[in-house]
């Protein structure tokens, strides 16, 4: 499938700056089984994309996404156990595994909308810009049933535990000055400017060692779960492998930058990246 086939979602690439835009505005951006396959063929490829060097979610319209789609996910899925099996697999696979480890960096720009399942890709991102405007909620509670799938594993990991049990408990919804109060988000900006704050910081990821920013990512992930001990010893090991790895030599460039041109000064920029050999 190339990513001009799909029909729920857009991809546009520019600059370096991959979007994958959620495009079922009719529906505000609900999520059906297809969306989910599409979202899981898109990422695998983008992975491996060389134009792709930072990653942003957004949706069409005015939402940014609604949760599931309630009549396709689960009424009419239910019809066919199979193939809601498969849709079930998808939607856990794009919206966890693959894109909270997806080699880039990721930002999810919440522009509109985002109600119960769509937390899960907003808190898989690295990074989540909202709008001012945004509305987010938990309204599970009100269907008579909790944030299911990982949604609250998901809250509970990012938000503070009496924000997590508020939120999820009254269904109570919030804008995006709040989210970043209680620090669902990094940055909230009015409307009219999100996108160009979006993009401006976009080139400033991009601006760093790719083989850095890919293995702090996963570092900062995997030492929340560990002890001290193990810590070091994981932190240690991705140390020398991110140096086998980075084909920029960046340690180097920039130790030499440092000391010995005396053209870089951490804190006050970063050192001048030089293009990796061909070999």
């Amino acid at each position: 499938m190339s990513t001009s086939s799909y029909e729920t979602i857009k991809v546009t690439k520019e600059d370096g700056i991959t979007w994958i835009t959620f495009n079922r505005p009719d529906k505000r951006n609900a999520m059906s089984p297809q969306l989910h396959e599409e979202m899981d063929d898109a990422l695998d490829q983008l992975a491996i994309d060389p134009d792709t060097k930072v990653l942003v979610l957004t949706g069409a319209g005015e939402a940014f996404c609604a949760g599931q789609d309630l009549e396709l996910f689960f009424r009419a899925g239910g019809k066919d156990p199979a193939k809601m099996a498969k849709a079930r697999r998808a939607a856990n696979e794009w919206r966890w595994q693959k894109l909270s480890t997806f080699p880039k960096p990721t930002i999810a720009m919440v522009n509109g909308f985002c109600f119960g399942g769509a937390f899960t890709q907003v808190c898989a991102c690295d990074f989540a810009i909202a709008a001012d405007e945004a509305t987010f909620g938990l309204s599970e509670v009100n269907w008579g049933i909790l944030p299911g799938g990982i949604v609250s594993w998901n809250v509970a990991q990012i938000l503070a535990f009496r924000d997590a049990l508020y939120y999820a408990m009254t269904g109570d919804t919030f804008d995006g000055k709040t989210a970043r109060e209680i620090r669902f988000v990094n940055r909230s900006v009015p409307k009219a400017k999100l996108r160009d704050e979006t993009v401006a910081f976009a080139r400033k990821l991009m601006e760093k060692s790719p083989a850095a920013m890919r293995y702090t990512k996963e570092a900062i992930r995997a030492v929340r779960f560990m002890n001290e001990p193990q810590a070091k010893d994981y932190l240690n090991a991705k140390s020398d492998a991110l140096r086998y790895n980075d084909r920029e030599k960046g340690r180097e460039e920039g130790m030499k930058q440092f000391l010995d041109e005396k053209t870089y000064r951490p804190g006050l920029g970063h050192f001048k990246r030089k293009a990796p050999s061909a070999s």
